[in-house]
């Protein structure tokens, strides 16, 4: 077994220690801020990993001795490399306390090396109880006063994480691990870290978000408006610091053309897009304070850098925020803005439909009133609430105006607006044209209520199986129902509609008419009949037809052929109207597996 007082103290005589440096990345700027250098012991060496090493280190009294070894050697190595980005130093506030702590050494390293002070973070790590917050308050405003800014490391991990926060007012706050692993699916977790966020913010502190490992942590924490992170996810710690993030990995998925295609000449964010003029992230805070005082109307500024936005700084809340402390303007004046920036700001494409810009607000846990509108990806403009509700408003009048009043779904005038607006782009749909059979009998026998409810049925259970992303539903009169497919599963759902009506209308029946399958009464021509239980018949036009198609009015005719085909067939049933082409009939039969429903194709 070895000895580890003697390899300890080989290893620090000997100053066997290599920095490693794991960036920390700024989720508003998309590049690395700054690096945490993490020390490693001989890699032949039980005490290679920092664990094993500074235990050890403190089993024998060593603590203080291998901090500063690790301290030298770090900033040594950082100049040697001349890195720009700022450096973080871990440092023990226990180290801090003992008596053989020499007061000075950092600076005196750094004045050695050629290091500024500003570029060095110092990263208070307390996993034991600390009770002298006297002391640690004199220690945290001597590192300031030399040009340190304060970070508090592993927040949630430690004893006294908040007495400490609230005692030192760090610069940087980092959340520990624990409560960033599979961030996405723990609601506690969820809530601790909003919290921590909230707090950070009204605090002007920078939260660190540690240990993000995966793409669902990523994306968990950008949502809750985290302002920088840290993490495999990103890059490992290395002995020679990466340069550059992987722009990939801080992308979402490019949607606008899929809102282009899927909804074209639809109210999109640029019509509620407001042309503001962005200043730099780095304008001095006092520079924007003139800027605020000498336009009283401006209410907010995009911080743009190489067309990139960053954030945005809202007049109320940066006037009270800098007015908060007494000294306030001198305290922070000569500070770059985006130490004022709270959260990620939500970034729009300008062609996303405003119903589903109201959704992407409406998900978010912070309340600002504006966010960015892009144009691939680069700044273009302003949105804010109050625009966006205007003409949601506006749209939402617009289609009551023509929505029917018994469903409430739109009628046929912005149906056959956004048949004509799909053609004009060549966009690919399926259309259907949906009927009741035997709805007049059982209107007659069980009363006009009763259809009613019938014909509500019939909406829901279309909007149940057409989300709005997948298509559009309108009611145009009476039991007719028209359906604007922009999905590639139309066949499927209209099988799924067909087999979720069925279950559905016994229910508006009697025991008795469901016992003899429907219902006896007079027929338009006043001979007593029999009636089958209500059914829903389809008449749809695929895609390849619809595409040949000049305006509405010929897809009206096409639908109308296909649905009077479908009611000559009795029960639930729809027919492809495929003028056009034979290629994908076996296709289609192929695609349905109900024996209830009945397909029939006419060439």
């Amino acid at each position: 077994m070895p000895d580890l007082r003697k390899e300890i103290i080989s290893i620090l005589d000997e100053r066997q220690l290599t920095p490693h440096f794991q960036p920390i990345v700024s989720l508003t700027q998309k590049k690395i801020i700054g690096y945490e250098a993490l020390i490693r012991g001989p890699s032949d060496s039980s005490l290679h990993s920092p664990f094993n090493l500074f235990t050890t280190a403190e089993k024998y009294n060593l603590s203080t001795r291998l901090e500063f070894l690790c301290r030298e050697i770090t900033i040594q190595r950082y100049a040697d490399l001349d890195i720009r980005e700022k450096l973080f130093i871990n440092a023990s506030p226990l180290v801090l306390l003992q008596p053989e702590f020499k007061k000075g050494e950092t600076l005196r390293l750094l004045d050695h090396y050629g290091v500024n002070p500003r570029s060095v973070i110092i990263e208070l790590t307390e996993h034991k109880p600390a009770d002298n917050y006297q002391i640690m308050r004199a220690s945290a405003k001597h590192y300031r006063s030399m040009g340190f800014a304060i970070a508090l490391d592993d927040l949630g991990a430690g004893y006294s994480g908040l007495r400490l926060w609230s005692e030192l007012l760090p610069e940087y706050v980092k959340i520990d691990k624990h409560f960033i692993h599979a961030l996405h699916d723990d609601a506690v977790k969820l809530n601790f870290v909003r919290s921590i966020q909230s707090m950070a913010a009204s605090l002007n502190c920078n939260v660190i978000a540690e240990g993000i490992e995966t793409e669902d942590e990523f994306k968990a924490i950008e949502k809750l408006g985290i302002t920088h992170a840290q993490g495999y996810y990103f890059a490992r710690p290395t002995m020679i610091p990466v340069e550059k993030i992987d722009s990939s990995l801080f992308t979402t998925p490019d949607r606008s053309k899929e809102y282009k295609s899927s909804l074209p000449n639809a109210i999109t964010a640029i019509h509620i897009i407001r042309d503001i003029t962005p200043i730099s992230a780095k304008t001095s805070i006092s520079e924007v304070m003139n800027l605020f005082h000498h336009n009283g109307e401006l209410t907010l500024l995009p911080l743009v850098d190489d067309n990139m936005a960053s954030g945005i700084i809202f007049r109320d809340k940066f006037l009270t925020k800098l007015f908060s402390t007494r000294y306030g303007i001198d305290l922070h004046g000569k500070n770059a803005i985006k130490t004022f920036v709270e959260n990620t700001p939500l970034c729009i494409d300008k062609n996303m439909p405003i119903d589903l810009v109201s959704k992407q607000l409406t998900s978010l846990t912070t309340s600002d009133p504006a966010f960015i509108i892009t144009d691939n990806g680069e700044y273009m403009g302003i949105g804010t609430l109050l625009d966006l509700l205007a003409e949601f408003t506006r749209q939402q009048i617009d289609n009551a105006r023509h929505a029917n009043p018994l469903t409430l779904l739109p009628g046929s005038v912005p149906i056959n607006n956004q048949i004509n607006q799909l053609l004009a782009s060549n966009t690919p749909f399926a259309f259907g044209y949906f009927d009741l059979d035997n709805f007049k009998p059982f209107n007659d026998v069980y009363g006009y209520d009763a259809g009613d409810q019938i014909i509500k049925a019939v909406a829901n259970t279309l909007t149940q199986c057409i989300p709005a992303e997948n298509g559009r539903v309108g009611h145009i009169g009476g039991d007719d129902f028209i359906v604007i497919f922009t999905c590639n599963d139309w066949l499927q759902r209209c099988e799924n509609i067909l087999d979720s009506f069925k279950n559905t209308v016994p229910a508006y029946y009697s025991d008795n008419d469901i016992k003899a399958g429907g219902i006896h009464t007079e027929n338009r021509a006043g001979e007593s009949c029999f009636f089958p239980l209500i059914s829903l018949s389809i008449g749809l036009v695929n895609p390849l037809s619809t595409g040949l198609c000049r305006s509405h009015v010929d897809l009206a005719d096409l639908a109308s052929e296909a649905k009077k085909m479908a009611k000559k067939t009795s029960g639930n049933s729809l027919f492809i109207n495929q003028r056009t082409s034979t290629k994908n009939v076996e296709n289609f039969k192929t695609g349905l597996h109900n024996p209830a429903i009945k397909l029939h194709v006419v060439n």
